[in-house]
């Protein structure tokens, strides 16, 4: 475990590759119930102000990621509201807590953002109680691996897939956009799975392409009221995610074949968003940022 996350060090050792052969858990899988826990920044993410003051909407906040980026954004001096499952409450108290402990406000909502009514209640929320919204990160996904490919996807699981990376992502976007001051900034998770597609996530690929595409033509849109979009692309991160929805044997060796050798960890991403979020990015939108590993996007 590094000191934190400015010392210098060998990637392909800054963290070890998670073993895996004994995990597997009920969707949507909660970080508690993982062997080997990922790595979410508590020990080694250390802000600097350069959210300070901002007010940001992160979905999917409850664990991997969006906890990790939960986590960054509140040690770099911004409020937090999170949106997840009622099912993963537990883990969504425990991002409450570490936002808290960096002595910012958390806020929770407990919804299924496939329905449009708890995407209106999101943005209501946060403009209620964080009095509005600079950063909207739609970061909340949903997959579900099938061996047999297009032949084992149900409609039912196409269309919760495309409900909830593409149907949410819009709706959030659209409900926030009045709400949403120049210089804000919308960040959108898509993944490598963008561009190099794996054929047991057939459906989940295709939105994040969506994904891509959205992102640039909603920046050149937005870029003449000052708002800037971008997405984050990442690898394979450890996350609960994987031992919920990927075949034992595609667990065992995840993220292996990277030239790094190994999977990503949470707290490996959230700077990307950090970044994003930040007036360090102003010059920046429209682009995808490839967090993987080095696999080429």
């Amino acid at each position: 475990m590094p000191e934190n996350q400015y010392t210098q060090q060998d990637p392909s050792e800054q963290h070890d590759q998670p073993d895996g052969t004994d995990e597997q858990l009920d969707h949507p899988g909660l970080t508690g119930g993982m062997g080997e826990q990922p790595d979410h920044g508590e020990q080694t993410y250390r802000g600097s102000g350069r959210l300070e003051g901002k007010r940001a909407v992160v979905t999917g906040g409850d664990s991997g990621i969006g906890r990790a980026v939960a986590l960054a954004f509140a040690r770099e001096g911004a409020d937090v509201l999170i949106s997840y499952l009622e099912s993963e409450e537990k883990d969504a108290q425990e991002t409450v807590r570490l936002i808290e402990d960096a002595g910012r406000k958390a806020v929770t909502v407990p919804g299924d953002l496939t329905d449009e009514q708890v995407c209106q209640q999101v943005i209501d929320r946060a403009v209620g109680e964080l009095g509005g919204i600079d950063i909207l990160v739609n970061n909340a996904a949903y997959q579900m691996a099938q061996p047999g490919g297009i032949a084992d996807i149900t409609t039912e699981q196409f269309d919760r897939v495309l409900r909830t990376n593409l149907y949410a992502m819009f709706w959030l976007c659209k409900k926030a956009l009045p709400h949403l001051p120049a210089g804000a900034s919308i960040i959108n998770t898509s993944s490598i799975q963008s561009s190099q597609p794996s054929p047991e996530l057939l459906d989940y690929a295709t939105t994040k392409a969506g994904i891509v595409n959205f992102t640039k033509g909603l920046a050149q849109q937005l870029a003449e009221r000052g708002i800037r979009v971008n997405s984050v692309a990442p690898g394979p991160v450890w996350t609960p995610l994987i031992p919920a929805t990927m075949p034992a044997g595609n667990i065992e060796g995840f993220g292996s074949d990277t030239p790094l050798g190994r999977a990503g960890q949470p707290a490996e991403l959230a700077p990307a968003y950090v970044f994003f979020a930040s007036q360090e990015s102003s010059y920046v939108t429209g682009e995808v940022l490839a967090v993987t590993g080095g696999q080429p996007l």
